[in-house]
């Protein structure tokens, strides 16, 4: 069965590189992509995803409040979140994404294998 993934950036060059990583190691997966809070919310209203992966520095909304009108839709709330950021990786920005709900911090650049190890844990936990 074919996962369905949300990435929510607004880095085209980060965008094709995940979506070039995904495919190389041949991953089962619809990808969907919004590069701001207002189109993943039109993409949300339309579906529940497997996995959100969301950059922290949106052009319309942090990222972590993003997150946190998420968690409070009974629709999308145990949707996996993980979350990237090239600026925002000092600690205390890692412990407010976690607290928030986030599955999992990473920081760009990012190791594809590594990150699709994370997605298949936080997929096969949720079930």
């Amino acid at each position: 069965m074919a996962m369905n993934i949300l990435i929510v950036d607004d880095d085209e060059n980060f965008i094709d590189t995940l979506e070039d990583g995904l495919k190389l190691k041949n991953v089962d997966a619809e990808v969907s992509v919004a590069k701001s809070a207002r189109e993943a919310m039109d993409i949300l209203a339309k579906g529940v995803p497997s996995v959100i992966i969301l950059d922290i520095q949106l052009p319309d909304m942090h990222g972590v409040e993003f997150l946190r009108v998420i968690r409070e839709s009974a629709r999308l709330k145990t949707v996996p979140v993980l979350f990237i950021s090239a600026k925002y990786t000092e600690p205390a920005d890692r412990s407010e994404a976690m607290l928030a709900g986030a599955g999992a911090f990473f920081s760009k650049p990012i190791e594809i294998d590594e990150l699709w190890k994370e997605i298949k844990y936080l997929i096969d936990r949720k079930r």
